[in-house]
């Protein structure tokens, strides 16, 4: 490609590793010394590796930096950190381990101007409570629809993590009644009186403490 001036990428691949065939795992080191005088020019490049032992599969996320795009999709507990000022959607899956409260800091100093949070884990946290308070200062849509309650307490408890902007929110009616004991929990009731957009799958009755405790629905 001659003609090529700059190449800007971001790349989400899997590799399935058959039980009867050898395969050399590509290390982070081996993506990065790759991509050492080839016709890219002077780039920078990103990546992570995440073996999942379990079901055999190797995910990869390969990016130029600094990182132009407004999605990041499939973030998970390889993560290596960075700066990713111009995300502004970001989706969380990890199917093998849990996410904890320290990688969620990581997440919002790494990416500051974040609008949308979409987490799918179905993970219990194993560490629940932290001193440290969190901040996603701009986020106004946070999807929890395939997360486990553990994520709805971390993030609506407001001494847990502040969501200033947060207007929409999607998730299971399970988890928002278990979160909200039934929509009398004064420990999510700032974060849930802010919202003016609840996406709830399943069906339900709005019962009077539910009307109250939503009064911008």
């Amino acid at each position: 490609m001659p003609r090529l001036n700059k190449f800007t990428f971001s790349i989400n691949t899997k590799l399935l590793i058959e039980n009867d065939i050898k395969t050399d795992i590509t290390t982070k080191e081996d993506i990065q010394h790759s991509f050492i005088g080839k016709e890219f020019g002077q780039v920078q490049v990103g990546s992570y590796v995440y073996y999942k032992r379990l079901c055999s599969i190797i995910e990869y996320h390969i990016y130029t930096l600094p990182y132009q795009f407004e999605n990041f999709l499939h973030l998970n507990n390889s993560f290596q950190g960075g700066m990713f000022h111009n995300v502004r959607c970001l989706t969380m899956k990890d199917d093998t381990h849990h996410f904890e409260h320290q990688l969620l800091k990581v997440i919002s100093q790494d990416f500051p101007f974040l609008k949308e949070l979409i987490i799918k884990n179905v993970l219990p946290q194993q560490k629940q409570h932290s001193s440290s308070l969190i901040t996603f200062r701009h986020l106004i849509l946070l999807n929890l629809a395939e997360a486990h309650v553990d994520y709805a307490e971390e993030f609506l408890v407001d001494k847990n993590i502040h969501l200033p902007c947060l207007l929409n929110l999607r998730i299971k009616f399970e988890s928002l009644e278990m979160v909200t004991k039934n929509f009398t929990n004064d420990a999510t009731r700032l974060t849930c009186a802010k919202l003016k957009k609840l996406h709830i799958d399943d069906e339900f009755v709005q019962s009077k403490n539910f009307q109250k405790y939503f009064p911008l629905l």
